[in-house]
């Protein structure tokens, strides 16, 4: 039986953490701008995540590693403005917590104060286990990110699926523990055996969200663009296509090339006396 959330009181960690106890399944997306966001917050999205994938899905870029804390400030600014239900929460972009936890926590400041997002995503486990404690203390709520984590991309040199090795498995454990142990509200896992996802998802008193990670974790989450067939240059596995929108965009662009060459746009009820 599939359980339903009607409670369409504003998300926070708090809730979240309830939807797992009473087993609630998290449905979250990733957005980038106002009106995207207005849409998600509307169809009932739970958390909507202000991705460094922007800057594959919207800069046109190759990784997310080169991605601006300004930049994320600034998108996280405009997504914040639609949502009046769903938590936001704002990803800090490689290098922006990485240097030592007094720069960590000025931009997850920067993320709350500037942006008005209510938590922050960091990549990593117990190298960065310090730094979330430290975060969560002055009282910003973090969210963890274990698995394939794509700020790391040059160090794994590949998008194949990870910790599928009983020792990589047994880090990754040891890992989402400690960042629990630090304070997080909850942990992204991207891209592992379904079966260490439920696992750990078992295991854990806070939220597992999964990508590409399987049935068993407590909330999923896909970029906007990849569900929605708007960003094509490829399509990984754990992706379902819920719409086709580039498709159905090109033809309407088309359309109205095809219109205005042919004189048949505007007509006279477009146009004004």
């Amino acid at each position: 039986m599939v359980q339903q959330d009607s409670d369409d009181r504003k998300v926070t960690t708090h809730r979240l953490l309830e939807m797992k106890q009473s087993g609630i399944k998290i449905a979250a997306l990733t957005a980038y701008d106002a009106t995207m966001a207005e849409l998600l917050d509307a169809a009932g999205v739970d958390l909507l995540l202000v991705g460094d994938s922007v800057a594959m899905v919207m800069q046109g870029l190759d990784t997310t590693v080169t991605v601006s804390m300004e930049t994320m400030l600034y998108h996280a600014t405009l997504v914040r403005r639609g949502v009046s239900r769903a938590l936001v929460v704002g990803d800090l972009p490689f290098m922006s917590y990485q240097v030592n936890s007094d720069e960590a926590l000025r931009n997850a400041g920067r993320m709350v104060k500037e942006a008005g997002v209510e938590a922050v995503k960091l990549e990593g486990g117990e190298v960065i286990a310090k730094t979330v404690r430290r975060i969560v203390d002055v009282g910003i709520p973090v969210m963890g990110h274990l698995g394939l984590t794509p700020q790391s991309i040059h160090k794994f040199g590949t998008y194949q699926v990870r910790a599928r090795e009983p020792e990589e498995a047994d880090v990754l454990r040891r890992d989402a523990e400690r960042l629990e142990a630090a304070g997080a509200f909850a942990i992204v896992l991207e891209k592992v055996p379904h079966s260490l996802a439920a696992q750990v998802a078992k295991d854990r008193t806070v939220p597992i969200i999964g990508i590409g990670a399987g049935s068993g974790c407590d909330g999923q989450i896909l970029v906007s663009h990849d569900m929605l067939g708007l960003y094509t240059r490829f399509k990984p596995r754990f992706v379902r296509r819920y719409g086709e929108i580039a498709k159905a965009m090109g033809r309407a662009f088309e359309d109205y090339v095809h219109d205005v060459r042919a004189g048949e746009f505007p007509n006279l009820d477009e146009s004004y006396e």
